[in-house]
């Protein structure tokens, strides 16, 4: 397998479309047959110089990798390479609604205190509702029309929910769950 432009995105580097929904089987597939044609013992007896730039292959193939894998990460690529970056530090912009329901989320976390039932039936919304924008940044970015400035805004409420479920996970931890 032939590497491309170092500076090829990363959908190229992997010979996939650019497009939401991914075969994470295929993903890894090419991802090992990257890993393979760049591995710096191949390139052994070329010298230390092309063993540093094997090396630079491998860190940038896994570095794709790593965002080819997350849907998440992979939705706001999209979105970058279409003209619409997701800016979070600086765009915390959400509309009313999901503004309200942030608050509803992190009042019901507040409420549960250690009640197992009710952490987990948070979690359980969560997860949810995160399959729900997932499946609607994939229908806004591989549709027609395509739609990534929509697409940006899902990821960044995406991007919270992912955060305020870690805060969930992290309180079914200390129940033990």
């Amino acid at each position: 397998m032939s590497l491309p432009a170092l500076d090829a995105d990363d959908f190229q580097l992997f010979g996939l479309p650019a497009r939401q929904a991914q075969d994470r089987a295929e993903i890894d597939r090419r991802w090992k047959e990257l890993q393979a044609a760049a591995h710096p013992d191949r390139h052994a007896a070329a010298g230390a110089a092309a063993q540093r730039v094997a090396m630079q292959w491998a860190v940038r193939i896994n570095e794709a990798h790593r965002r080819l894998k997350d849907p998440l990460q992979r939705a706001a690529l999209l979105c970058e390479l279409a003209g619409a970056p997701i800016e979070a530090e600086r765009n915390t912009a959400m509309p009313a609604d999901f503004l309200m329901q942030q608050m509803a989320w992190r009042e019901a976390l507040d409420e549960a205190g250690d009640v197992l039932p009710a952490i987990e039936a948070l979690d359980a919304e969560l997860q949810a509702e995160q399959r729900r924008r997932l499946a609607a940044v994939e229908t806004l970015l591989d549709g027609q029309p395509r739609d990534a400035a929509a697409a940006a805004r899902e990821v960044r409420a995406l991007m919270f929910i992912k955060r305020f479920a870690a805060d969930v996970q992290d309180r079914l931890d200390a129940l033990g769950q």
